[in-house]
């Protein structure tokens, strides 16, 4: 906690938004609470297979460590010591069954937005901000939260859609938010990434974007001391943003 003394204030931190040309989003555990059901959905495709694999919440919070679902359950396999290691196809197809079936638990209305997420978003929208997405996880995954949280047309909101498989290396390497600024065509300096990970943390540092932290029930107790600023959730911006005043940086 030492590390954190020095984050911005919720007012500062209101300041730091609406002063950026763009926000660019974290998806899972920023913008939703969805770990949770992403590791339901993991121990479904494991039954379906029919691996004997089951990852409780100690076991996935560990795993969280690795970013992407393929990688986990490669890591996974890996701890077990089990020669050799799952195919590819075997791979291909676990993600597949779970990608569905976390499809299924988004849909059932299950993992609405997190506190302060649409205002902030509607508000930068009439700020004339511009809106991103840099996330580790699937274009299905992103589709699925947000089409029941936002609506079918909520992609025409965001300038820019990064997720894990449109670059090479997964976060905590910078890849994402550097093809997002490169899309953007923005400096870093001009832009705020708001994540709730230490690898998400790292990521957006690397490519030299400010970050705000909104904690997060799997994340929480990471190192966020590079961070401008750490929040419990975005709801705390409330009141310090004024939603009508014209940003005078948007583009």
């Amino acid at each position: 906690m030492q590390a954190e003394a020095f984050a911005l204030a919720p007012a500062d931190a209101a300041e730091l938004i609406r002063r950026a040309a763009a926000l660019i989003f974290d998806v899972d555990g920023t913008l939703a609470e969805t770990e949770e059901l992403h590791r339901q959905a993991f121990n479904h495709a494991f039954v379906h297979h029919g691996l004997g694999w089951h990852w409780d919440r100690a076991v996935y919070k560990d795993l969280l460590r690795v970013t992407g679902g393929k990688e986990r359950m490669r890591a996974y396999h890996a701890q077990l010591g089990i020669a050799p290691p799952l195919p590819d196809a075997d791979v291909a197809k676990l993600h597949r069954i779970k990608t569905a079936h976390y499809a299924e638990l988004v849909e059932s209305g299950c993992c609405p937005l997190r506190p302060g997420v649409t205002d902030l978003l509607a508000a930068a929208k009439a700020r004339g901000q511009r809106l991103a997405i840099a996330t580790t996880t699937s274009h299905g995954n992103i589709d699925a939260l947000l089409s029941q949280a936002l609506g079918r047309r909520w992609a025409a909101d965001f300038d820019a859609i990064v997720a894990g498989d449109d670059v090479r290396h997964k976060k905590p390497a910078p890849d994402v938010y550097l093809e997002i600024l490169a899309r953007l065509k923005l400096d870093a300096s001009d832009c705020v990434a708001i994540e709730d990970s230490g690898n998400g943390l790292i990521a957006a540092s690397r490519a030299g974007i400010p970050v705000l932290i909104t904690r997060s029930m799997f994340f929480r107790d990471d190192d966020f001391g590079a961070a401008q600023a750490v929040l419990d959730d975005l709801s705390e911006l409330e009141g310090s943003i004024q939603k009508t005043e014209k940003q005078p940086h948007a583009q």
